[in-house]
């Protein structure tokens, strides 16, 4: 499936209920979702419409991958989980993207699934932007 960007919600930038751009990175963005049953969880998406990993040549991938890598190392110094999964889903909105959801041993589906949209932990507006701060600091 090859969403049109005209309808992409990365594209159009109607990622408000979902997400807080925290900045941008060599050839993505770096978000924070709202939706907070994951600590700190985040997602990367790439710059262009682009549909899919395999779309990219060796350097946009190799960025995009530094990006990734740059991202998860800045959660794991700010949030420290056990580990950070990762979700490379586009069955709806083909925009390449990665989720990152950190895991924590007593969290929520620890040894398992992070859930897409849990709807169960949202938090104030400042403690978003400590958390965003606390990213930020460690890129």
């Amino acid at each position: 499936m090859h969403s049109d960007p005209k309808q992409c919600l990365y594209c159009t930038n109607s990622f408000q209920n979902l997400m807080i751009e925290i900045c941008h990175l060599r050839v993505s963005r770096l978000f924070l979702f709202k939706e907070q049953t994951y600590h700190g969880r985040c997602l990367v998406a790439y710059d262009g419409h682009v549909n899919d990993l395999n779309e990219l040549n060796d350097q946009q991938r190799n960025d995009f991958m530094a990006d990734v890598a740059q991202a998860t190392r800045a959660m794991q110094r700010a949030f420290n989980p056990e580990k950070i999964n990762y979700g490379a889903y586009s069955d709806k909105l083909s925009h390449l993207h990665f989720h990152l959801a950190p895991k924590y041993v007593d969290g929520p589906d620890y040894g398992g699934v992070f859930q897409m949209n849990p709807g169960k932990v949202f938090l104030t507006d400042a403690e978003y932007d400590e958390m965003i701060a606390a990213i930020k600091k460690e890129l």
